[in-house]
């Protein structure tokens, strides 16, 4: 039984299927070379889908069909958590809802903070995780995982970057998300590496690196 080729994309709009301000910015940095014309979820007027997945790709794919569905575009929806090992994995597709309905990462990072010291545990490893989906109105899905690992720091620092960024440190650097550059962040970030495996599989280029029609 063969299988079918991923599907490319194809048009010059696209729906980012989030209200997130700190996702949208990110997510269009990285569209920022492709030409496209993207506009987000939110400035759509769309409404927020309840997130009911039980992973950050059920979340992903959910997110983006109802954006797909509901503008008449494709939509490329991001579901990404922050991880921690002592805490058998949580947050993770939780990690919004720690937030609170206000959206205040300063309080999440705190519950954090407390679960961790709760756990009695000095395991401090952690991971982001994105899922990056991809669907047309047809309800066609294309769908990618990335991640990057390091560890948990306390206190939070640096005022860049949004949600746990502050308190996380990646393998082999001594800065958090929080205090590096955007530019140098999506060198490496969880995001990054996801968006780079949905550009390899779906985002046609010519020779000259410009996408195709």
């Amino acid at each position: 039984m063969s299988v079918a080729p991923p599907r490319q994309l194809t048009g010059t709009t696209l729906v980012l299927a989030s209200h997130n301000p700190g996702k949208v910015r990110e997510i269009q940095e990285l569209l920022a070379p492709f030409g496209l014309e993207v506009v987000s979820a939110g400035a759509l007027g769309l409404p927020e889908p309840e997130e009911t997945g039980d992973s950050f790709v059920a979340n992903a794919e959910l997110k983006a069909l109802a954006s797909a569905r509901a503008s008449g575009k494709p939509a490329l929806a991001d579901d990404s958590g922050f991880c921690l090992a002592a805490l058998g994995g949580d947050p993770g597709i939780y990690s919004a809802r720690w937030a609170g309905p206000d959206k205040d990462f300063g309080v999440a990072m705190e519950k954090v903070q407390a679960a961790l010291a709760a756990s009695g545990s000095p395991e401090r490893r952690a991971w982001f995780t994105c899922a990056l989906s991809l669907a047309w109105p047809d309800g066609h899905v294309e769908t990618v995982e990335g991640h990057v690992h390091g560890e948990a720091v306390w206190p939070p620092r640096g005022e860049h970057g949004f949600g746990y960024d502050p308190m996380f440190v990646p393998a082999g650097h001594d800065q958090t998300f929080g205090e590096v550059d955007s530019q140098w962040k999506h060198s490496v970030s969880h995001r990054a590496e996801a968006f780079a495996l949905l550009v390899a599989r779906c985002f046609d280029r010519d020779s000259d690196g410009d996408r195709g029609a």
